[in-house]
C-alpha cells in the first residue's frame, strides 16, 4: 500500500500553479491577493477632526475652567466634505463635524462635550493640548507605503483598506470552481421518503460544506446511480464548471464500485490503497480535453471526511494561491486507549481541549466512542483527528499522541 504522504504528493502534483486574475472589489472577496498593493496617496489626505466640536487656537483656552469657561465667537460651521478653505484666527473658533478639514490657523479641536454646544459663541469649560482630536495627514498611511501584500485572504478589512486606497479592482487568485459528486443506487436525496435498502445522500453535502469552508466556490451536483455510461456523461458535462472534481463512492473492490469502473477505461486515472485507516481505497487523476483534476473519494463517510482533510485540502490550498500544507498538528494526552490496525495509519475521531492548567500544559483529547467509518455522527461532535502511527497498534490512556486540528466552521 501507499503511504499517506506519497499520495498527499501524487494528488497536489495534478495541481498546476494557479492565474491571477484582475477583479472587481467585492468579487474579489474571499479570494486570496496576488499583487503587492501601495497607497498612492496619504491617509488621511488633509488634517481633519476626529469628532465633532469647535476648531480652536489651543492658546485661548489655558485658562478655561469648569467655574471660569471661555466663551470664544463661533465664526462658521465646517460639515465633512466642505471643499472651501476656512480659516480660524486667534480667539474666535468654528464649529466642526467629525471627518471635517482642520482649518487654517486652529491647532486644535474641542469636543462638543466639553462645552454648553452654543452656535453663535460657545463657553468651553477646560483647555485643550495642541493636535486634540486632529487626525493629522499621513496618520495611518503615507503616500508610497505597502498597505497589503500577496499571500493573504481579502476579508472584510481587507476590503475597507483597498477601497480607502482608491482601488476599485486588484489582481487576485480566484476562489477554485469544486464540482462535488456522490455516486450509489442506494442514494436518496435528502427530505424524500425512503424505500428498501435506501439511505440518504450525504456525502456531497459533507464535502460540499468542507469545500466551501476552505474558500471555493462549490457546485453540489448530488449523486448519481451505477450505470457506467450515466456516471460518465454526468462527469464530462460538470467539467465546464470545475476546477477540480471530487467524488465519493464507487473506488474500491466491489463489482458494482462504478467511478473506478468508468475512470479506468478512460486510462487518466489512476486507483490505488493507501496505508490508512478510514480511507485505504483511494483514486486521482485528470479527465476531460483540459485535463481536469479529479479525486476520487471513499463512499463511507467517515472515510470520504478524513480523505478530504488529508489529501484534497492541501490540493485546495494551492489552487487558491496558498501554501499547501495539511492542517496544523499538536501533542496532546489522550484520555482513553485506542487501537490500530498494524501496517496502517489510523486517524480516529476525537475532541481536543487545551489544558485547564494554563499554556505549560499538554491538552488532552479524547477519542470518540464510535470510530467505524460509517458511523458519521461522532464527526459533528469532533475537533481534530488523533494519529496512530503504521507500526502502532495501541495507545494508553495517558499517552502523547499527534493530533490533527480540523477546521473550524466558517
Amino acid at each position: 500500500m501507499k503511504s499517506v504522504e506519497q499520495h498527499v504528493a501524487d494528488v497536489l502534483a495534478l495541481i498546476a500553479d494557479p492565474q491571477p486574475t484582475e477583479l472587481d472589489l467585492l468579487r474579489a472577496h474571499g479570494s486570496v491577493l496576488a499583487e503587492t498593493v501601495t497607497s498612492p496617496v496619504s491617509l488621511p489626505g488633509f488634517d481633519n477632526s476626529a469628532m465633532d466640536g469647535y476648531a480652536v487656537c489651543a492658546a485661548d483656552l489655558e485658562s478655561a475652567t469648569a467655574d471660569a469657561p471661555v466663551r470664544l465667537p463661533v465664526v462658521g460651521d465646517i460639515p465633512a466634505g466642505d471643499p472651501s478653505p476656512a480659516a480660524v484666527r486667534p480667539g474666535l473658533c468654528a464649529r466642526i463635524m467629525t471627518g471635517a478639514p482642520r482649518p487654517s490657523g486652529a491647532d486644535a479641536v474641542v469636543p462638543v462635550e466639553w462645552t454648553d454646544g452654543g452656535v453663535a459663541t460657545v463657553a468651553v469649560d477646560r483647555p485643550v493640548r495642541v493636535g486634540n482630536a486632529v487626525r493629522p495627514a499621513g496618520g495611518d498611511v503615507v503616500e508610497g507605503a505597502v498597505v497589503l501584500r500577496p499571500g493573504g485572504r481579502i476579508g472584510a478589512g481587507e476590503m475597507g483598506v483597498l477601497a480607502a486606497v482608491g482601488r476599485r479592482s486588484v489582481s487576485v487568485y480566484p476562489r477554485p470552481r469544486v464540482v462535488v459528486l456522490s455516486t450509489g443506487e442506494e442514494l436518496v436525496e435528502p427530505g424524500r421518503p425512503l424505500g428498501p435498502g435506501q439511505i440518504w445522500e450525504s456525502n456531497s453535502f459533507m464535502i460540499a460544506a468542507a469545500a466551501r469552508d476552505a474558500g471555493c466556490e462549490v457546485h453540489r451536483h448530488g449523486f448519481v446511480g451505477d450505470d457506467p455510461r450515466t456516471v460518465l456523461d454526468t462527469l464530462e458535462g460538470l467539467l465546464v464548471r470545475a476546477d477540480i472534481v471530487i467524488t465519493t463512492g464507487g473506488v474500491s473492490m466491489g463489482a458494482y464500485d462504478v467511478v473506478k469502473e468508468v475512470l479506468t477505461r478512460e486510462g487518466t486515472v489512476e486507483f490505488t490503497q493507501v496505508a490508512m485507516q478510514p480511507g485505504k481505497p483511494q483514486g486521482f487523476g485528470a479527465i476531460g480535453p483540459d485535463r481536469t483534476p479529479i479525486v476520487t473519494l471513499p463512499g463511507n463517510p467517515v472515510s470520504a471526511f478524513v480523505s478530504f482533510q488529508i489529501f484534497v485540502l492541501p490540493a485546495l490550498r494551492r489552487l487558491r494561491g496558498l501554501d499547501p500544507r495539511g492542517l496544523p498538528t499538536a501533542r496532546a494526552v489522550l484520555t482513553a486507549p485506542v487501537t490500530s490496525p498494524k501496517g496502517r495509519r489510523s486517524y480516529l475521531r476525537g475532541v481536543l481541549e487545551e489544558s485547564p492548567h494554563g499554556r505549560e500544559a499538554a491538552p488532552t483529547v479524547s477519542p470518540a466512542l464510535r470510530q467505524d467509518s460509517h458511523q458519521l455522527s461522532a464527526l459533528a461532535g469532533a475537533n481534530a483527528l488523533i494519529v496512530v502511527p503504521e507500526e502502532t497498534t495501541e495507545l494508553a490512556a495517558g499517552g502523547a499522541v499527534d493530533v490533527v486540528r480540523l477546521p473550524d466552521p466558517a
